[in-house]
């Protein structure tokens, strides 16, 4: 069989490597403290399993739902002014099957064989297999510790700007944890007016910010809604991964291709699905803002824990993930991923994975209850990979 030049275009996921050698690790009988992939594992409120669960029962539900129910529209608008005091009307907002997918299509509706998307560097790793799918060119631009891990469209050189057609900006950031300020989002759409780049705001850590700060909308500022729009998902405020459930939201005339697209290759989402999307929307904030309290714990449990044997780490500002560069005497981010999972057992995902300025650094996910966190931070050192 000879498959498609399009699947060339592919690396082998990074993601399933790592499970094979986490599972070669479980086989030989070593405790697993897996850090790789950010699923969380807190339990959805019992009114969102109880809202899928119920719906279900209705053998109406079972049908193609076609289209966003009114109801659903209706708890994303009202969501967006309670949450985010930003105003925004159900024909700006269109459903799809979790940020990753809406990502990996994305380019099919803005990009033609041969345009160019800026990219960050790092970043999550559908950003670039959504322009590879859409055949277009990626320019990454940096994403560097001296500046904080924010983009800086001053380094973008202008006949990239005046060539490119969209732009990703995903903040708080995955991997790095960096989260934006008011002053980075307005020259975000200052540089996608000048240059008639549409913006694609990755808004999947809203509610993970550390130290007091507020997480918010990139569609909140002045301007940002006739330049680009906002990947807005419930799998980590609300701990729905499995559920798939992610919104695009923002101009009218992209909001129409992304579901003129998506008509052709699907039937909507399942109907209870969108009934536990309303519960999650229509919840009191306290949860969420406890949960994220939870995780500045975790945070605080490994970057202090890992700073304490020797590794330095700094604590991130936001996200669920803890970016910090390899230990001394690793040559990369895999190298040092590899002995985590050979001498302690221990599960993360190698830098790399995430681009070419990834290289040389290791990414946590923060999983696990700070108790098992401080576990894994005491294998790591009792292993001896830090005294290479």
């Amino acid at each position: 069989m000879q498959f498609s030049k399009r699947m060339e275009r592919f690396d082998d996921e990074v993601f399933l490597a790592m499970n094979e050698r986490r599972r070669a690790a479980e086989q030989a009988g070593k405790t697993i403290y897996d850090l790789s992939i950010g699923t969380p594992d807190f339990i959805p409120d019992e009114s969102i399993r109880r809202a899928l669960a119920e719906a279900a029962m209705d053998p109406d539900n079972w049908k193609y739902a076609l289209r966003d129910s009114d109801e659903l529209l209706s708890a994303v608008c009202s969501y967006y002014r309670r949450r985010f005091d930003v105003i925004i009307h159900p024909e700006n907002i269109a459903s799809c099957y979790g940020s990753q997918e809406g990502m990996g299509h994305i380019g099919l509706v803005l990009c033609d064989e041969g345009d160019m998307v800026l990219l960050p560097d790092p970043c999550y790793p559908v950003f670039l297999a959504g322009a590879k799918m859409a055949g277009a060119d990626p320019f990454f631009y940096p994403l560097t510790a001296e500046n904080g891990f924010l983009p800086r469209v001053s380094e973008i050189p202008e006949d990239v700007a005046r060539r490119a057609k969209y732009m990703i900006v995903s903040l708080p950031s995955n991997p790095t944890g960096s989260v934006g300020t008011p002053e980075v989002y307005r020259e975000l759409i200052a540089f996608a007016r000048k240059n008639s780049i549409v913006l694609l705001h990755d808004n999947a850590y809203s509610d993970i910010l550390f130290d007091g700060a507020r997480g918010g909308s990139f569609l909140s500022f002045p301007g940002a809604a006739e330049v680009g729009c906002e990947f807005f998902s419930l799998s980590k405020s609300f701990n729905m991964t499995g559920a798939r459930v992610s919104f695009l939201i923002g101009r009218k005339d992209v909001i129409n291709a992304f579901k003129k697209l998506r008509s052709q290759i699907d039937f909507g989402m399942f109907l209870p699905i969108q009934k536990a999307a309303v519960a999650a929307l229509t919840l009191p904030r306290e949860p969420v803002e406890r949960q994220c309290l939870d995780y500045e714990e975790r945070r605080n449990a490994l970057c202090d824990g890992l700073t304490a044997i020797g590794w330095e780490t700094k604590r991130n500002a936001g996200s669920m993930f803890v970016w910090t560069r390899v230990p001394e005497g690793f040559a990369s981010g895999m190298e040092c991923c590899l002995a985590l999972i050979e001498k302690a057992g221990v599960v993360a995902t190698p830098g790399e994975s995430f681009g070419p300025l990834g290289a040389g650094y290791v990414r946590f996910a923060l999983v696990l209850p700070p108790e098992e966190l401080k576990k894994a931070v005491r294998v790591i050192r009792d292993s001896g990979m830090l005294q290479l």
